[in-house]
């Protein structure tokens, strides 16, 4: 009998383990689809299948195809701030910490998918009203654990939102034709705007 226990949990994790696997793949698998499909033309069959399991599997996660939508929104942008604070870390001074968060901001232009489901994200709120408060307020939740010390407390909300749609509809041309606006060239445009923005300290 002193054995049982410890098999079932054991076993209990294994099932635990296997669960967030699949959540993490179906995350995995809208990341992708988003991007590439939109939102609204995928299907959960699209989402599921893309991962080898079935719809069972999806709604044994997620409610309803919205539901996983948010949860991404979450994560992807979770996993943005926690790169932010640990470059924030590597640095000194405030100066520095500024000098960093440009470098950042700068290199996002490459990130094509995040800028495609970015767009996905919005545009999906102005289509669908009712959901335009939830996704808003979850924006201004992540928006707001992201504090730095020594730059963005003078930050104001204009700031920010200029920030971020200038940064939006860069990847977005840079994306539709990088002919017209090159990486290089996109990268030191968003240079410019964001030292107008955001003066070194």
């Amino acid at each position: 009998m002193r054995n049982t226990a410890p098999v079932q949990s054991r076993n209990g994790n294994k099932h635990q383990q296997r669960t967030e696997a699949t959540r993490q793949a179906l995350l995995d698998s809208a990341r992708r689809i988003f991007a590439r499909d939109g939102f609204e033309a995928c299907r959960i069959e699209d989402l599921a299948g893309a991962t080898g399991h079935t719809r069972g599997a999806f709604y044994a996660h997620f409610r309803t195809k919205e539901d996983l939508f948010f949860a991404l929104l979450e994560q992807e942008a979770e996993r943005r701030v926690a790169l932010i604070r640990d470059e924030m870390a590597q640095c000194a001074t405030a100066a520095e910490r500024v000098a960093r968060l440009r470098e950042f901001f700068v290199s996002r232009i490459a990130d094509r998918r995040w800028a495609m489901l970015m767009m996905e994200f919005k545009l999906f709120a102005v289509r669908h009203p009712e959901l335009r408060p939830r996704l808003a307020a979850t924006h201004r939740r992540i928006r707001a654990s992201l504090k730095i010390e020594g730059v963005t407390e003078s930050w104001d909300e204009l700031k920010k939102a200029a920030l971020e749609a200038v940064l939006a509809g860069f990847s977005l041309e840079h994306a539709y034709d990088p002919l017209r606006l090159p990486k290089r060239e996109a990268m030191q445009l968003l240079g410019a705007l964001f030292d107008a923005l955001v003066p070194a300290r």
